[in-house]
């Protein structure tokens, strides 16, 4: 208004300067709050997607892990939740700016004279057309983009993580070739889709170039001869100059509409592999409707329990059936791959039978809260896995304990005899997977993390494998403590540290063939007095059916863990 400008020429002067500053300043902070808004918005998106996306994984069963690689895995929880917030940071904000400011323009430009403004957006539809089939080129390839990092990420994980095996077999040349070859697969996957990408770009140029030039033949032969065809009115030099220059305006933006439709198909592809990680069909861990144990006594029932894993002709577990009441020691024994580490974790449902119940203390299982369950289980594995962090740490792990209780846990498991000679004692760092320490050190380290947990059931599998006959003794004295009044379950090779067990379940090819206690198998002269005969030396006494089948067993290679 005319009583908000000063009078006078130099009054005017200094306002206009003034007014020139105030707008620049406003446009510097409304570009801020947007540039502000719009990185929270993408950077909490993006924690947030990584997070449930991250949850989502580590709540499925363990036939997911079986079925998909650490390095797959990564590549999403890394590279696709990254891509995916780069575009909402950087493309959907200049899709949406390109979205008002061509819409703005054009408005002004029917405004100025429609019939010419139609001229110039007649390579809008021509733009969609092309975008549309740039989209359905595109798609596919981002998918195979993104797929390809995945296969190379987890070639670079398998090797970095077996760099011991690489460097003690001398396989650095064929390691190399390997991902060199995944890295090809890669290069050859982005090629397809950069040669696609660069022959879309050009094409916009020349679409949105058409436009403008159209505009000017039109407008200008209308200018200098009069309207021509169907075109009506006059058309003045100032209103000509103004929409070739908003044209311009707007017809280059829609050019820049190009990057952000490509950006848009990257970050979808991510997305959908990020969905795809989210929406697996697996039996899963949802604890919403299942019931909370107020305490186990520890009785543990398999009743025509049988197990399969996912992609294998024959169950791995056929119709297991046995009772441990609470307190009990239960032995597990068997050839190598008959299914005794299988057995157990389906108590921890790790897996879900195909078949049959398991019930803890008269309560399927399949109907209790997963957290609830594994509250009162402790599980010691043949191959422990230490996490990178200290041995405290390691010990603790997700307890509030002090460390008095990690100490005492790892007296108990004879450890702290290798402990105090390390650097920093029990605030030494381990390293990935526990590196710096022996199988025989990781191994006492998980046995004082179950101790240190006071689980009401125990599963130990193999847990002494990896340790000295001096050092079993010690540890096994601990256990004999940690396993009195609660049940245990022991999965062992030497038969010596079962022999006292309540009852000894003999496991051959996923079944149970025999069970009760130490001499009663014995009588029974059947595959378990057969395993105790070579592991006391009376192999000349051994029947030549048992031999065979030996040998066949280790021609076929069968895995130790089942």
């Amino acid at each position: 208004p005319a009583s908000v400008v000063p009078p006078g020429t130099e009054g005017k002067f200094w306002f206009a300067v003034g007014l020139t500053a105030a707008v620049y300043l406003l446009v510097a902070g409304l570009n801020w709050v947007n540039s502000w808004a719009w990185n929270r918005f993408a950077q909490h998106l993006q924690h947030e997607v990584r997070v449930d996306t991250y949850d989502v994984v580590q709540r499925q069963d363990m036939s997911f892990f079986d079925d998909k690689q650490t390095g797959e895995i990564m590549s999403v929880l890394n590279n696709d939740v990254n891509q995916l917030e780069s575009f909402f940071t950087n493309d959907l904000n200049t899709g949406i700016r390109i979205s008002v400011l061509v819409v703005g323009v054009a408005a002004f430009t029917l405004y100025l004279n429609w019939q010419l403004a139609i001229v110039g957006m007649v390579s809008i539809p021509i733009l969609a057309v092309a975008s549309y089939v740039f989209v359905r080129k595109i798609g596919p390839k981002y998918g195979r983009v993104r797929g390809s990092v995945g296969g190379l990420n987890s070639r670079l994980e398998n090797n970095i993580g077996g760099i011991e095996v690489v460097k003690t077999y001398g396989r650095e040349s064929f390691e190399r070739d390997r991902v060199e070859e995944a890295s090809e697969e890669y290069l050859d996957a982005n090629w397809d889709a950069i040669t696609t990408r660069i022959k879309f770009f050009p094409s916009l140029r020349v679409i949105t170039g058409f436009g403008y030039v159209l505009t000017f033949l039109v407008g200008g032969y209308w200018l200098l001869f009069g309207p021509p065809l169907f075109f009506s009115g006059t058309l003045t030099l100032g209103t000509l100059t103004a929409i070739l220059l908003y044209s311009r305006r707007y017809l280059w933006p829609m050019r820049q509409f190009g990057n952000v439709i490509n950006n848009y198909k990257y970050a979808f592809a991510a997305a959908e592999r990020i969905v795809g990680l989210m929406d697996y069909h697996g039996t899963g861990e949802d604890d919403d409707d299942r019931t909370d144990l107020g305490g186990v006594a520890g009785r543990v029932e398999y009743e025509g329990v049988s197990f399969r894993y996912l992609g294998a002709d024959e169950d791995s577990i056929q119709g297991a059936t046995f009772t441990a009441e609470a307190g009990d020691f239960v032995g597990l024994v068997g050839p190598t791959g008959a299914g005794k580490t299988t057995l157990l974790k389906l108590l921890l449902r790790l897996y879900e039978p195909r078949e049959g119940t398991i019930r803890l203390d008269g309560h399927d299982i399949e109907d209790v809260s997963l957290s609830s369950l594994r509250d009162y289980i402790g599980y010691v594995s043949q191959e422990p896995y230490l996490f990178h962090g200290s041995v405290a740490e390691n010990v603790a792990y997700g307890l509030d304990a002090d460390e008095e209780e990690v100490i005492e846990a790892l007296s108990m498991a004879g450890a702290m005899e290798f402990v105090t000679d390390l650097p920093e004692g029990i605030h030494t760092t381990v390293g990935e997977r526990g590196v710096k320490l022996s199988g025989g050190q990781r191994q006492r380290v998980a046995i004082a993390r179950a101790i240190l947990e006071d689980p009401d059931i125990l599963i130990l599998d193999e847990a002494t494998s990896h340790v000295d006959n001096e050092t079993e003794v010690l540890i096994q004295r601990s256990l004999d403590a940690l396993t009195a009044e609660r049940t245990t379950f022991a999965i062992a090779h030497r038969l010596s540290t079962v022999r006292d067990a309540d009852q000894i379940l003999v496991m051959d090819e996923g079944r149970i063939v025999e069970q009760g206690s130490h001499e009663e198998l014995l009588d029974r002269d059947g595959l378990y007095a057969n395993l105790w005969g070579v592991q006391v030396g009376e192999v000349d006494a051994l029947p030549d059916e048992f031999i065979e089948r030996t040998a066949e067993r280790e021609r076929a290679g069968l895995g130790d863990d089942d």
